[in-house]
């Protein structure tokens, strides 16, 4: 007699394999994280069913489920497998499944049968040709009439996009696609720390940092069934500009070195700039003068410069999750170099002010008449004491955070061996 699992919420971790199912290896694993989906998860169970068999291919069918309805009864009837968890939230249902997947390569998607997964192949295509990643596109495919809002359709969708493909250089037209395609070595090796819906743009831009090799296939996206209320409708009215305001903070938290680095350096050369020219006093340029308060203006900037370019240093070797690009990085920040640079800054620095700390002790340290020249210099100064100082520190940190912190490629490698 088949196993029947009481009504109500999970509060434990539980795998359950239909009747009759052994669990082997296989090349392809569906995994559906489902919530309350009695309505359309058989159908879709028998979709899953239907593109295995038209792809021609062994493959394993998990719903990651934390229903408290009939859900998981129904999904081990049509022949699924059923991974009972705690609900902690969408991208915490993918890292819960990981133990528990054999194939490997995996599909991603809902149970709600707005995806169609009587069509898999194109997925199994990319696979095959070596693609680690691949992305699911409704722009590219079909989408059906009253299958997406208007507003993530024409706005959300095309501009978050947008922002993601400026920030990291990728070519992707629809970062909001559920259906989405990896291989479990790939998955595995983005440590994904997502517990909500910030997994979609994290799994995106690690699959960036790490380099995996994407691909896009097209896609059917079917509207909701009847009697099924979409999830766009269960966040409620705000809901979709809370996804919108998530993703954002995805994109600025896992791109943080596109927001620093560059920037901070055209800052920092910014500034250098204007130093260099008022080094010596003001500057008349045509009707335009520049004096002592443009000098304090360009020391500001070349020191928000600085910091913001070595922030971005850091965050870019946070990122090389498997420390294979930190090389350059390390050699240019090692601890001999640091010591040797800041200490030239910091010369320059002090004799800059030498002539401004001369005069002051001359005259007696009372206020007397110092030359323009002395506090434009001594200005500068300050500021290359700032930036000997910041360059150091930095260089300790920088150290400390890539001696300390293994690479996610060696603890990927011990985690297997073990």
């Amino acid at each position: 007699m088949p196993k029947t699992i009481p009504l109500g919420a999970p509060t434990t971790t539980e795998h359950i394999l239909p009747e009759g199912a052994v669990a082997e290896p296989v090349e392809l694993s569906i995994v559906i994280p489902a919530m309350n989906e009695k309505i359309t998860v058989g159908e879709f169970v028998d979709w899953c069913h239907e593109g295995l068999k038209k792809a021609g291919i062994k493959g394993q069918i998990l719903i990651v489920d934390s229903s408290s309805d009939e859900t998981p009864n129904i999904v081990l009837e049509h022949g699924g497998e059923v991974l009972r968890t705690p609900k902690r939230g969408l991208g915490r249902a993918y890292i819960d499944a990981i133990p528990f997947i054999r194939g490997k390569w995996i599909i991603m998607g809902d149970a709600d049968l707005t995806y169609d997964f009587r069509f898999i192949e194109g997925f199994l295509a990319k696979f095959r040709e070596g693609h680690d990643f691949i992305m699911g596109s409704r722009f590219k495919g079909t989408i059906e009439k009253g299958a997406m809002p208007p507003l993530h359709r024409y706005f959300g969708t095309p501009l978050t996009t947008w922002m993601l493909n400026f920030i990291y250089g990728s070519r992707f037209s629809d970062i909001h696609c559920g259906m989405r395609g990896v291989t479990l070595e790939g998955f595995k090796r983005m440590r994904m720390r997502s517990q909500s819906w910030q997994y979609a743009p994290e799994m995106i831009i690690k699959s960036l940092h790490l380099r995996l090799g994407s691909a896009e296939v097209p896609i059917i996206f079917h509207k909701d069934r009847e009697g099924r209320l979409s999830h766009y409708k269960r966040s409620g009215p705000f809901g979709a500009w809370y996804a919108g305001w998530m993703t954002l903070q995805a994109l600025c938290t896992y791109g943080a070195d596109f927001f620093l680095f560059k920037p901070g350096l055209s800052l920092f050369a910014f500034g250098a700039i204007g130093v260099t020219c008022l080094y010596n006093g003001p500057l008349q340029l045509g009707s335009f003068g520049l004096s002592l308060h443009w000098m304090l203006f360009f020391v500001l900037c070349m020191v928000v410069g600085c910091q913001s370019s070595l922030m971005g240093v850091l965050a870019k070797t946070i990122y090389d999750y498997e420390r294979t690009r930190s090389t350059g990085w390390k050699r240019f920040f090692t601890f001999n170099r640091s010591v040797a640079c800041s200490g030239v800054i910091l010369a320059i620095g002090l004799l800059s002010g030498a002539e401004l700390i001369t005069t002051y002790l001359q005259d007696g340290m009372r206020l007397g008449a110092i030359p323009s020249a002395a506090t434009h210099r001594a200005v500068a100064g300050i500021g290359a004491t700032l930036l000997a100082a910041i360059y150091f520190t930095f260089s300790l940190v920088f150290n400390a955070l890539v001696e300390s912190i293994p690479s996610d490629r060696e603890s990927f490698s011990n985690s297997k061996s073990c």
